[in-house]
């Protein structure tokens, strides 16, 4: 089955992208684009239009789809979405929203697609849905929680890695000397997003 994709907009951050296959969130991709200052306040911020990209099918490795060279989505969520679409997609969209205005949400509900984990992965990626909003952790004690205490390396790699930046939240796993990387997104985006939940590294 191929990928359905779907666009969503967030005032201060501009046009994000969210794709679906079996009914599963495979990918999203945050929403960005729009001019920010980290003293802005989110809601003063103004929305920008969709860009005109080229369709394309999200790009996959062995660790899943990576972030960037997002393709079109072929649907734009809004508050009258087509009813034939995938359930849960307009709800999550409205979360990410409520999410990247400061306002605590919660995925846990979300079905998503974790069949190219590895076992380690996948205790990693469940072992990350269970962090809650402000909660941060350090990547060895992502590893404890995953049952894997002598895998810290591993539980960096893949937040490095991970296609669903917000659904399983990379952004609260910290070096344990400082506020670590975040993948292709960069550390900026990371200090914005911890921000948002009264983090401040």
């Amino acid at each position: 089955m191929s990928v359905e994709r779907f666009e969503y907009a967030v005032v201060g951050w501009g046009t994000g992208e969210v794709w679906v296959r079996d009914g599963l969130l495979v990918h999203h991709e945050l929403a960005s684009g729009e001019p920010w200052r980290a003293d802005d306040a989110p809601d003063q911020r103004r929305a920008r239009q969709p860009p005109d990209r080229a369709h394309a099918e999200p790009p996959v490795t062995s660790a899943g789809p990576r972030h960037g060279g997002a393709g079109t989505p072929g649907v734009t969520v809004s508050a009258n979405v087509q009813q034939d679409c995938v359930e849960f997609v307009p709800e999550l969209c409205r979360r990410f929203g409520e999410h990247l205005r400061g306002r605590e949400v919660t995925y846990g509900d979300i079905p998503i697609d974790l069949a190219w984990c590895t076992p380690l992965q996948l205790d990693i990626a469940l072992a990350l849905r269970e962090l809650r909003f402000g909660e941060v952790v350090s990547y060895g004690e992502l590893a404890e929680r995953a049952g894997r205490p002598r895998a810290p390396r591993a539980a960096g790699s893949f937040c490095a890695q991970s296609p669903l930046q917000l659904v399983l939240p990379c952004h609260r796993v910290i070096s344990a000397s400082g506020i670590g990387g975040y993948g292709t997104s960069g550390v900026a985006l990371k200090r914005r997003l911890l921000a948002l939940e009264g983090v401040h590294l």
